[in-house]
This record gives structure tokens, C-alpha cells and sequence, in this order.
């Protein structure tokens, strides 16, 4: 199964590709969409929404997960990230792709096993689950392949519970 992870954002989208076979991962591709703030709102949800249609057709992914929001002080800041949010659904629901939520205590819950966990606990998983070198750069890259490993493990729990 080929997993595309996206951590939401406007400034930054941070997005991760992985193939999930048994208990095995492999890393395809992870990076981030990024535009600068000296273009008009619109034009940044045109940038996000074009460049992560390139990605999603470019990669085929079986499905897509995407990280809640979670915001407690910047409204301004939560109305335009919760945009940006928007446009990156609408991207994989117009390629007809499956799309899963989770939030950032399910996702600390299904890479690191404990809800609670720091970021630090969270990205040194990622590193050990991907077998990779190093921690992926940026943050918002290691939070996308978080967001992929934790639908990943979801996907287990749904078959343990199957009704045969």
C-alpha cells in the first residue's frame, strides 16, 4: 500500500510518501510545498493546491492521511492554515483518492505508541521506522511521514477487528 502523509499548511505543507507491505516500510519521496508570504492568500492556496496535484499524480497513492488542525491561540493564523487545509482535500478528493484524519494525539499514538509524546520522541521514530540516517528535514516533512506510518498502523487495528 502506498501512503501519502500531509502535515497542512500555507507557509509550509510538509508531505511524505510511503510503501507500507506487511510490517515493512519504505520511503518513496518526503518534502515540503512552501510559499512565501509575499503572495496574495489566493495566490499561495493556488500554489498548494497546484504543486500537491503534481505530487498526488506523480506518486498514485492507495490513500492519503492528513493531520487535524490544532490551534489555541492565532486565530488569523488557524483561518489561514485552516484554508490551506481545505485546498489540500479538495487536491486528493479530486483525484479520487481515499483520505483519512488524524489527530496530533493519534498520530504520537501510532508512531510513537504514547499520545503525549514529544515532537523529538515522535521524528526519532520516524527515523528508526523508515531505517533512515538521519531525522528527515524539515519538521514539516518527519510530521507528513508521521502522519503516513500512524494511517499505517491503523490500517492494522481495522484488520484485527474484521468481522469474518
Amino acid at each position: 500500500m502506498r501512503i501519502f502523509g500531509i502535515d497542512p499548511g500555507i507557509a509550509i505543507v510538509g508531505y511524505g510518501v510511503i510503501d507500507y507491505k506487511g510490517n515493512n516500510f519504505k520511503v518513496v519521496d518526503y518534502g515540503v510545498i512552501t510559499t512565501p508570504a509575499s503572495m496574495s492568500p489566493q495566490q499561495r492556496l493556488k500554489k498548494v493546491y497546484d504543486e500537491l496535484t503534481n505530487i498526488l499524480i506523480e506518486y498514485k497513492p492507495d490513500a492519503v492521511a492528513i493531520e487535524e488542525l490544532f490551534f489555541n491561540k492565532n486565530v488569523k493564523t488557524a483561518i489561514q492554515v485552516g484554508q490551506a487545509r481545505g485546498v489540500e482535500i479538495l487536491a486528493v478528493m479530486n483525484q479520487n483518492i481515499d483520505l483519512f484524519e488524524y489527530t496530533p494525539l493519534q498520530v504520537k499514538q501510532g508512531v510513537v505508541g504514547y499520545g503525549r509524546a514529544k515532537k523529538k520522541q515522535v521524528q526519532e521514530m520516524v527515523k528508526m521506522l523508515l531505517n533512515l540516517k538521519e531525522i528527515p528535514k524539515p519538521d514539516d516533512a518527519a510530521d507528513a511521514l508521521a502522519v503516513a506510518i500512524s494511517h499505517a498502523h491503523s490500517g492494522q487495528f481495522d484488520k484485527l477487528f474484521e468481522m469474518k
